[in-house]
This record gives C-alpha cells, structure tokens and sequence, in this order.
C-alpha cells in the first residue's frame, strides 16, 4: 500500500492534466492502480472562494462600472485575491456597498451551473472572458443566477459551489493598490470569515466591558477617554511649567 499527497496541478499542454506531489508512504510503480480521494472541506473552502471571486467580479463592475477587469486573482482554502482595473481607491461606503451586495447575491441562493460551450457563441452572449488568454473553440462557462437571467457568467475552468448559498459569508479583509490604475480586495468567505468575524466580536465585547459601556458605545467611549487623555496632559504640562 503506498500513499500520494497531490500537491498541485498543471496542464502542460491543452487536454493534458499533471498532478505532481510526494510520496508519503510506500513505493508506488508504474502501471499500479490509484485510488484518488479529494480533501473534502479544504475543496469546498477554495470552492467558496472562488464562486465568491465571481460575484465580487460581477458587483465591482456594477458598482464601479464596466471599466473594471479582472487583472489576477488567487483562490486558496483560507481566503481569496482579486486584482482590477480601477484608476482610484474605494472609499468606505464604496466597499461596504460591495461587501452588501455581495452577501445579499449569496442570501439570494443562485444557483452556479457550468456548461461547455463554443467561444464565439459565449463570447457574443455576453460572458466574460479574461483579457489576454487563450482560450480554445469550446470553453467552460460558468453561470451564476437564475436561468435566462445571469447575475455572472465567465469562462472559468475551476471549481465551484453549487449554489451561492454554501459561500455562507463575505467578508473584506482589505483593499489597496498593487500597481498604476490596479487594486486589490483581499477577502474570506465560509467558515473563515464566520470564525474571524466572531473573534473581532468578542475582543469589542471585552473592550466595551474594559471601558464600562456596551459594543455600542465603545467608539464614544473611546473618544471620551481620549478626550480626557488630552486635558490631563494639559494640565500636567501647566503644572510642570508652573513647578
């Protein structure tokens, strides 16, 4: 018995696909037989993720406008990158309006369905291709809404949730400019975010309790104590000049 742990995939030529990794146990030798077992929950984390790249994609040109295209993304189990075209940083309200309605197309619970189409027919149907691949005659398209009407469609080879549902949370880590005219939005989703938001709420929870208010108060409470931070110091400053 010999054991292989996948460690990434490549497809050196069209058609032709390579997993490489290490040998943890055993010697295995040409001609035996394999049985491949995925990860599950690491799966459906990078799942989350990347269904999730597809409807910030979708809401940054919404929001910001169809000069927005996607300059490179990264997918991983623990969060997710998306790299774009836009000549400005977002304000607040812009992002919160982005975490919004990313969260509200994930409540909603499109379904994500994937079909092999010829280019020139998905390209004139609207479906986004990313600027400088090459792509083949026939492509993987991937459609996130209801049928007839697409919330996303993209050519994309990856894999995905079912329905938008199963993404769970959205949640902005950051946003920040990585070059002339690109941003990137750094983001959680699934049990990631739903872990990281419920640590930050409780260390406001025991911040509030440090201050003597409740998490509602803890910005004017905060202001307060600064304010009477400043006085003392004044008057230290006074006292020490008087002495």
């Amino acid at each position: 018995i010999w054991e292989i742990e996948v460690q990434s995939a490549r497809q050196p030529v069209p058609g032709l696909i390579v997993h490489a990794g290490r040998v943890r146990r055993g010697h295995p030798k040409v001609g035996d037989a394999a049985w491949a077992v995925v990860d599950y929950e690491r799966r459906m984390d990078i799942a989350r993720n990347h269904t999730a790249t597809h409807l910030l994609h979708s809401e940054l040109r919404y929001i910001l406008g169809e000069h927005v295209q996607q300059a490179g993304s990264m997918v991983g189990p623990d969060r997710l990158r998306f790299d774009f075209t836009h000549p400005a940083m977002l304000t607040e309200d812009e992002l919160n309006l982005v975490t919004q309605s990313v969260n509200d197309a994930i409540l909603v619970n499109y379904p994500v369905a994937v079909s092999h189409e010829e280019y020139r027919q998905a390209v004139s149907e609207g479906v986004i291709a990313l600027f400088g691949e090459k792509y083949g005659d026939e492509v993987r398209v991937l459609r996130v809404g209801w049928p007839g009407e697409p919330f996303s469609q993209e050519l994309c080879g990856g894999t995905h949730v079912h329905e938008t549902g199963e993404i769970g949370l959205f949640h902005i880590l950051s946003e920040e400019s990585v070059g002339a005219g690109v941003r990137r939005i750094e983001a959680m989703t699934g049990r990631v975010a739903v872990e990281l938001v419920e640590r930050q709420i409780g260390i406001l929870k025991r911040t509030a309790a440090y201050l003597g208010g409740t998490p509602d108060e803890v910005d004017r409470k905060a202001l307060g104590f600064l304010d009477e931070l400043q006085s003392a110091r004044k008057e230290i400053a006074r006292l020490q000049e008087q002495a």
